[in-house]
C-alpha cells in the first residue's frame, strides 16, 4: 500500500528557502507570486494491507521522524 505525506512549515516559521525562490522567479518575470513555501513529499509503500493500520503507521512515522512538530505540520494525501 503507497501512502503520500506532503510536510510544510507552520504559517507562522520564516521559510528562507521558499522567499528565495520567490526572489527568484520575480526576477525570471513572475512577477504576480505572493508568495512561496518550500516543503518535503514523501511516498511510503508499506506492506501493511490495512489502509487504517498503514494510515496509523505512516501517521507515527511523521510524529516520530518525518516531521518537526514544533515547526512543521504533515498531511497525508494519498493512500493506495
Amino acid at each position: 500500500m503507497k501512502i503520500s505525506v506532503i510536510i510544510t512549515l507552520k504559517k507562522d516559521v520564516l521559510d528562507p528557502q521558499g522567499k528565495v525562490i520567490q526572489q527568484t522567479l520575480n526576477g525570471m518575470g513572475f512577477e504576480n507570486i505572493n508568495e512561496v513555501r518550500q516543503g518535503k513529499y514523501f511516498e511510503i509503500d508499506t506492506k501493511e494491507t490495512d489502509p487504517k493500520k498503514a494510515k496509523d503507521q505512516v501517521e507515527e512515522m511523521c510524529k516520530k521522524l518525518l516531521a518537526n512538530l514544533v515547526i512543521e505540520n504533515y498531511k497525508i494525501i494519498d493512500t493506495q
